[in-house]
């Protein structure tokens, strides 16, 4: 199989198998902590296949560089913060990235944050007005090559 059709075969995958369509994808540009709104359609183009870690193959990733940034923010994708912000906040927290930008878009809606580990086949990461999204920032693994073929044997 190809890098091209393993990133093929691994999205689509997880999309047969996620409970949601509808991402809200964060990233760095331009000092900034942006946000976007997307649907599965544009998971090809903003995601990348990489190497997992610990002998889990090959991985699906959120990695966007300059050129898939500037397309999401053409998609309306709106500043959450400022990256110094940000990366303060991580400074002073246990939290990772990914979470802290999950906490800060959970409280951006008016809800409160809870850590959880939920798998994306039984929810998404935030419920607004009854609609779930999956939040990913940058640097994010949807899914791996294991965690596919473990997937496929269950």
């Amino acid at each position: 199989m190809t890098k091209n059709e393993m990133k093929k075969h691994l999205i689509d995958f997880y999309i047969s198998r996620a409970y949601t369509h509808l991402y809200i994808l964060g990233f760095f540009a331009d000092g900034a902590v942006w946000r976007v709104v997307v649907t599965a359609d544009e998971l090809d183009f903003v995601t990348k296949l990489d190497k997992a870690s610990r002998g889990a193959g090959y991985s699906l990733r959120f990695k966007p560089n300059k050129a898939q940034k500037n397309y999401l923010k053409s998609l309306g994708a709106e500043i959450l913060c400022s990256e110094k912000f940000f990366r303060e906040l991580k400074e002073m927290s246990k939290y990772n990235l990914g979470e802290l930008f999950e906490k800060l878009e959970t409280e951006r809606v008016g809800q409160t944050w809870v850590k959880d580990n939920v798998p994306f086949t039984e929810d998404g990461d935030l419920t607004v007005d009854g609609v779930a999204y999956q939040l990913k920032f940058e640097k994010a693994t949807f899914i791996t090559e294991a965690q596919m073929m473990r997937m496929e044997r269950a």
